[in-house]
């Protein structure tokens, strides 16, 4: 973390100082209970707790300094050290903002290089995240990469990851979600950055943007916020994406999965002119599921000049689905974008498994059942793309759906949902488990569709869910997990996942899995 001191943290926040002007922590903590010797306690309100009410218990783990909106007072009556502000979020965005400011200023003085990635999209951010977070550390750059915990997306979450960042980090890579116009544009301003990938434009939380252009609105403000010098990575294969070439001054780095008519210099024929261009061709999956395909990159730049190109390199990911193609290929791109050689962008891409828990994580149980956990988030694309995945590695297994809701569709829900029931039936899943109320629609349109017996079942509850999968999964079985962050399927996954007449509250893999979910709340767009 850069060093902050009190006095200075008051003049940046534009707050007042109560507290002794030399206290300088060494991180910074939203939540008490992370809180240790020197650290920073954000007294943030939340939607179910105030902040304010726990910093006696961060001071009581060691904070020596907080940042509240209104001060504090022990049992002695003693106000705690603290810098008070008018919003505590906003000022741990300016304190963020002079922290990237202050090392980007330092290395340039120094003579030393500094990257700061942004990447927003609809679904896919986080794989794509640790993907290129996973080549930069590869490469073996002098200087740390800085990369988010999980699934830090948002304006809480994007100051927790530059503070982790000091004047050794050489790339600063930042996961960026939105719940509406404006919020990327913020956390843009926030760390500006030289390179911005857009991963896609998809339906989920339209009914909160208020429709599926206004995501398009909102995702092209991390474009439009890049340096004439930077680098826009754009997803050819989303056509809203594409379009977003024009609302940029940067370069242009598109990349694409499809089959296309080249010229020599790899210039794809698409709406983005003369765009450089990354893309996969002979993409496969292999029995595991892990695409391989070769990457064409365009011309490697060495020593300011640009090698013959595009340059070709085999990739065999260890990522389970197609649909991991898009975030394979857009790492790919901004790390091209960022200047690291194509061979080392796809001996990374071949060695790197899921760093983030619940993308498709694969377990293999003692007795031979497969658990796919993928229930982190979903939207309809990352639900149609898990269920191909499924029906792709079923072949000879019986396969089991077992599928929450998907939130925040707006009025579209219903509709998205029964198709969803619909393409369950018409890939020839073996069984699928509806769990909860707000997939009902799901569960009925199955129905519908052909689905009769115990072919289709619909629980109440996730309780109702894991008896059922317990009573009923046979040795062979491949069983994927999928909803909507906030409906929690992931621990049921977690639950099944584990050996058979394994004791569900002792095992370590189900506490980190409750540890890994204390982020910063909800995950956003």
């Amino acid at each position: 973390m850069i060093a902050f001191t009190a006095a200075e943290i008051a003049d940046i926040t534009n707050g007042r100082l109560a507290a002794e002007p030399g206290i300088t922590p060494a991180s910074v903590v939203t939540d008490s209970r992370e809180a240790t010797a020197g650290s920073l306690y954000v007294a943030k309100p939340g939607e179910n707790a105030d902040g304010h009410d726990f910093v006696g218990a961060a001071f009581a783990r060691g904070a020596v300094l907080a940042l509240v909106e209104r001060e504090v007072a022990d049992a002695a009556g003693t106000d705690y050290p603290a810098v008070v502000v008018e919003d505590a979020v906003l000022a741990m965005g300016a304190l963020a903002a002079e922290a990237v400011r202050r090392i980007r200023a330092s290395r340039a003085a120094a003579g030393a290089a500094f990257t700061v990635v942004g990447i927003t999209g609809s679904a896919g951010k986080t794989t794509t995240k640790d993907l290129l977070a996973g080549i930069f550390t590869a490469a073996g750059a002098e200087g740390a990469t800085v990369a988010p915990q999980g699934s830090y997306n948002g304006e809480i979450g994007v100051p927790l990851t530059v503070f982790k960042a000091d004047f050794d980090t050489r790339y600063l890579v930042i996961e960026m979600g939105a719940t509406g116009i404006g919020h990327i544009q913020y956390l843009a301003d926030m760390v500006r950055p030289e390179i911005g990938v857009v991963l896609g434009v998809g339906s989920a939380h339209a009914g909160e943007f208020g429709g599926v252009e206004n995501i398009a609105v909102a995702k092209g403000e991390l474009v439009e916020a890049l340096p004439a010098a930077g680098t826009a990575v754009l997803n050819l294969d989303d056509s809203r994406v594409a379009a977003m070439a024009t609302r940029t001054r940067a370069r242009v780095l598109g990349y694409t999965s499809r089959a296309a008519t080249t010229g020599q210099d790899n210039t794809i024929q698409t709406d983005v002119a003369q765009a450089d261009v990354v893309r996969a061709a002979d993409v496969e999956l292999n029995a595991d599921g892990h695409p391989e395909f070769e990457l064409y990159l365009p011309a490697d730049v060495t020593d300011g000049k640009a090698e013959q190109g595009p340059t070709r390199h085999h990739v065999a990911a260890k990522l389970i689905g197609a649909h991991h193609m898009a975030n394979l290929l857009a790492a790919a791109a901004a790390a091209h974008a960022a200047g690291i050689p194509g061979a080392q962008i796809a001996a990374s891409l071949s060695a790197q498994t899921a760093a983030s828990r619940w993308r498709m994580e694969r377990t293999e149980r003692p007795d031979g059942v497969t658990v796919i956990n993928d229930a982190y988030n979903a939207n309809p694309e990352s639900m149609r793309a898990a269920l191909r995945t499924l029906a792709e590695l079923g072949h000879g297994r019986r396969t089991w759906a077992v599928l929450g809701a998907m939130l925040e569709l707006g009025p579209d829900s219903i509709r998205e949902h029964m198709a969803v029931g619909t393409q369950v039936v018409r890939l020839n899943i073996s069984r699928l488990v509806v769990v909860g109320r707000e997939a009902r629609s799901l569960y009925v349109s199955a129905v519908n569709e052909g689905s009769w017996g115990d072919e289709c079942v619909f629980a109440e509850t996730a309780d109702e869910a894991y008896e059922l999968l317990q009573a009923e999964l046979q040795p062979g079985d491949l069983v994927l997990f999928k909803s909507s962050n906030g409906i929690g399927l992931r621990h049921l996954g977690d639950r099944i996942a584990l050996p058979p007449h394994a004791t569900q509250d002792s095992p370590e893999r189900l506490a980190e899995g409750t540890a890994a979910t204390a982020t910063e709340g909800s995950a956003q767009l």
